[in-house]
């Protein structure tokens, strides 16, 4: 009984993720909720990703390619932030990577890591069949919440320095998550971004659900960064290349407060992430 009462508690709170904006606090709004910039797109089969029309074909794309994957229930306040952050003509080519259960499925997307890791090794194939076809281009993976879970069991399988940078927002993997096969796959490591007052996201509903891949422990990484200990803890070559960058107020001025969804504000975006895409 007392577990039932929980998970109406964690619906309620999910829940309010998805009402209608005005209604909404900050940090549970869903980019849905906001308007694109207008432009002429083109959308490509193979997933959701969009480009600009002004890139003719005959003419390679020489720009990063980042791969994007937004959190649970397929709510694409990531993705849609970083569009309108970027632009169809910006200094990215954006491919949004879709891998949830559906719209709005937010509890069984944050606690079914077998699904994760299906669609890790769908991404995995993605981006190793993109390299083939344009070896040389930078590639970039960024991940925000439940889609990290994602992005963890792609390059768990990639090959070594297979992505030049891998880029996790609020992870709702558990700390203790084996992160050494993603540092070993991408080039330039893995910058994590945290922050301690992801209390309501990373912290209630983490503490009563679970974290992505199943850790009852309630300890989420977006939280209090990735702890690896025991057979799972770091060499000194690999602790250089994890990066954890923790919320402080000194960024408060981008828009970010510390909530879960502040890594989607536009000053962060440009400030913090994007200079890290193109790597520059």
């Amino acid at each position: 009984m007392k577990r039932v009462v929980w998970l109406a508690v964690v619906a309620a709170v999910l829940g309010a993720a998805t009402a209608c904006a005005g209604s909404k606090p900050f940090w549970m709004r869903s980019a849905r909720d906001q308007t694109p910039p207008a432009a002429a797109y083109e959308h490509r089969t193979y997933c959701t990703g969009w480009v600009s029309r002004s890139q003719q074909p005959d003419q390679p794309d020489v720009r990063p390619l980042v791969w994007v994957l937004d959190g649970a229930g397929d709510l694409r306040g990531c993705s849609n932030a970083l569009t309108s952050a970027i632009g169809a003509d910006g200094p990215v080519e954006m491919v949004v990577f879709p891998w949830s259960h559906g719209y709005r499925r937010l509890y069984r997307d944050q606690t079914d890591m077998a699904h994760a890791r299906l669609q890790g090794a769908r991404l995995a194939r993605a981006i190793l069949d993109r390299k083939a076809q344009e070896p040389g281009r930078r590639v970039v993976v960024v991940a925000h919440s439940a889609g990290c879970a994602v992005a963890l069991a792609a390059t768990d399988l990639l090959p070594i320095d297979a992505v030049d940078r891998v880029l996790l927002l609020a992870p709702s993997v558990s700390t203790g998550y084996d992160i050494r096969p993603t540092l070993w796959s991408a080039k330039e490591g893995v910058d994590v971004f945290c922050s301690r007052k992801d209390w309501v996201a990373l912290g209630f509903v983490v503490r009563v659900i679970g974290t992505t891949d199943n850790f009852w422990s309630g300890a989420a990484a977006g939280r209090w960064g990735f702890q690896p200990k025991g057979p799972y803890a770091l060499r000194d070559v690999e602790v250089a290349r994890l990066r954890q960058h923790f919320w402080s107020p000194e960024i408060a001025w981008t828009g970010h407060t510390g909530g879960h969804h502040g890594v989607n504000t536009q000053g962060f975006i440009q400030t913090y992430l994007i200079p890290l895409m193109t790597g520059k």
